[in-house]
């Protein structure tokens, strides 16, 4: 499935129509769009351990810029649909590539694994992604000069 197929289904858009250029500007500003919303579904979360831990708001940003990918890749390994294996697999990314990321030895993985580890995401938690798309389509996010 190509990468923005999923997302495009949520925002009701046929890519059909798109020329490859507005898809990658598309993907691009929806990627980022994407990650905000999900570092504040992440942010949400650990709520009660940022208390307990007394961060401010920049140390919070850290540790969920840090954990990102690891916290997306270990609840795709929570619906027990897919393995690291499968991951892998589906990604194409090396097992060991994503060991790494799961163990915090990789906090600067590749922007194609994370938009790989992204994709699969939402073919998952499909309501997640419409939950956030439909705050950001709720912002204009369909004017792509924002």
């Amino acid at each position: 499935m190509p990468a923005m197929e999923p997302l495009c289904q949520i925002l009701g858009i046929n890519p059909g129509n798109l020329t490859k250029k507005e898809i990658q500007i598309l993907e691009a500003k929806l990627f980022v769009k994407l990650c905000e919303g999900l570092k504040k579904v992440v942010k949400m979360k650990y709520k009660n351990y940022f208390n307990l831990m007394k961060f401010d708001n920049d140390m919070e940003n850290m540790m969920i810029e840090a954990e990102f990918l690891r916290f997306l890749i270990n609840d795709i390994l929570s619906t027990e649909e897919y393995s690291i294996t499968g991951i892998a697999q589906y990604t194409n990314i090396p097992e060991d590539v994503i060991q790494e990321v799961i163990i915090g030895s990789n906090l600067n993985p590749s922007f194609v694994f994370s938009r790989r580890i992204l994709e699969l995401h939402c073919t998952l938690r499909p309501s997640i992604y419409q939950a956030i798309i439909k705050k950001i389509d709720g912002n204009n996010f369909m004017h792509l000069d924002n």
